[in-house]
């Protein structure tokens, strides 16, 4: 292994010893093998199975004043979250609300902050955006009566590049300039793994008088956020990924103080917006809660909410996001160093720099026979995941993958290259 400071310079069983978070791995039911794809689905912590088994257990004995009963009523349940996943995005309190499902939370939130009037009617978007998101943005468009045609602007990584830069991003930005209403991005891209600049984004896309919002779908739970401090407008995110919420689990929005109690944007309307103090006097006058919980539009899904406070719970006892991210640190370092074994056969094609990518890597094979490899790596025991067209992706998570797991996984994917001919002069 080539030298290096830090975890490169090290074996993986030293790297596991030292580790702070090494006991958190038990705390979760792993499939067996090595789980490498936290960042599609994330392991199952097992005080989930006691936190929903305590709900089935209210519901069957309380049945429907189980909403107003106790420290977990139901009514209120959602509440139990918002200081967890506020320090989890770097946001206030009154910012952050757990609701819904991520494309759903897109979409209420740009009927608040897409708002086109007259030429200022584009949306920035990225090319290989997640299709969900395309498909949200183009059909918000349309709601509007204009043509994604002429009101969807995308920016592309340059000929021959994987990533997006930045400094394309903020020329983007500047050259639709009194043009641009909305410019939305993901906070870590799907495919590579990139980490985009929020900050940076929102100064430029708040300078051209435009409204910043991102998808962290890829971002929360994985790399650190500010997004108040940064002064985003709104965003969004799904809990299944690295937060471990389980599958489909509830989603996350966040709306900055600014805008939080503005009742001039337009918003769609439900029960669970309104003043929970009067919402049973069953009035049909709407009294906006003054926090993004106005955006909500029907009760908690409670037995997702209850899977997933498990993991809250479990990352604040971990010690929060600089300290998932010092170990995600230390496993790039190491996995970085790994892979110059396989140079030649294996490509990574997500930024090298730290401060722009996250835990995802997203690998190429070079000689393009990667979905073979894919396969054959799922045959010995790696979780991992295929992207088309050529992008093998994996992930190692600080609360539970070991420096053992990526030591092993690249002893695997070392093998199965070479029987795979992945070898190129």
């Amino acid at each position: 292994m080539p030298a290096d400071n830090g975890a490169a310079s090290l074996d993986a069983a030293s790297l596991d010893d030292r580790d702070p978070l090494a006991a958190f791995r038990s705390e979760f039911e792993l499939p067996d093998g090595i789980y490498l794809v936290g960042n599609s689905l994330g392991a199952l912590p097992s005080a989930a199975r006691a936190n929903v088994e305590a709900e089935l257990d209210r519901w069957s004995t309380l049945g429907v004043t189980g909403h107003f009963t106790g420290s977990l009523a139901w009514k209120r349940y959602h509440e139990l979250l918002t200081g967890q996943l506020a320090a989890i995005v770097g946001a206030q309190s009154n910012e952050v609300v757990a609701m819904n499902a991520l494309t759903v939370n897109l979409h209420l939130l740009m009927v608040s902050f897409y708002q086109p009037a007259g030429k200022r009617n584009k949306v920035l978007i990225e090319g290989h955006a997640f299709p969900s998101d395309h498909f949200a943005v183009e059909s918000q468009i349309r709601q509007r009566g204009l043509d994604p045609a002429d009101a969807l602007v995308m920016v592309e990584p340059r000929s021959g590049e994987e990533t997006l830069r930045t400094s394309d991003i903020l020329d983007a930005i500047a050259e639709i300039g009194d043009e641009l209403a909305l410019v939305m991005l993901p906070g870590v891209q799907y495919y590579t793994g990139q980490r985009l600049p929020m900050a940076e984004i929102v100064e430029a896309g708040h300078a051209a008088g435009a409204t910043v919002g991102f998808d962290l779908a890829h971002a929360a739970g994985n790399v650190e956020l500010e997004l108040h401090e940064w002064g985003v407008d709104f965003a969004a995110w799904c809990s299944y990924k690295y937060l471990n919420g389980g599958p489909g689990a509830v989603g996350g929005a966040f709306v900055h103080e600014r805008h939080v109690n503005d009742q001039s944007l337009p918003k769609l309307l439900g029960w669970w917006g309104t003043n929970p103090e009067t919402r049973f006097a069953m009035t049909n006058q709407f009294d906006a809660i003054p926090t993004v919980e106005s955006w909500q539009l029907s009760n908690a899904p409670i037995l997702s909410m209850a899977a997933l406070r498990a993991s809250l719970d479990m990352i604040e006892r971990a010690g929060g996001m600089p300290a998932l991210r010092a170990k995600n640190e230390q496993q790039i370092r190491f996995l970085d160093a790994r892979l110059e074994q396989l140079a030649g056969r294996v490509a990574n094609i997500s930024p090298k720099n730290l401060s722009e990518r996250g835990c995802q890597y997203a690998l190429q094979v070079l000689g393009g026979n990667g979905k073979q490899v894919h396969e054959e790596l799922e045959k010995a025991g790696v979780y991992c995941d295929w992207r088309e067209p050529d992008v093998i992706r994996v992930a190692p998570v600080p609360l539970y993958n070991s420096f053992a797991d990526i030591d092993r996984f690249v002893d695997i994917l070392d093998e199965v290259t070479q029987s795979n001919g992945g070898e190129t002069a």
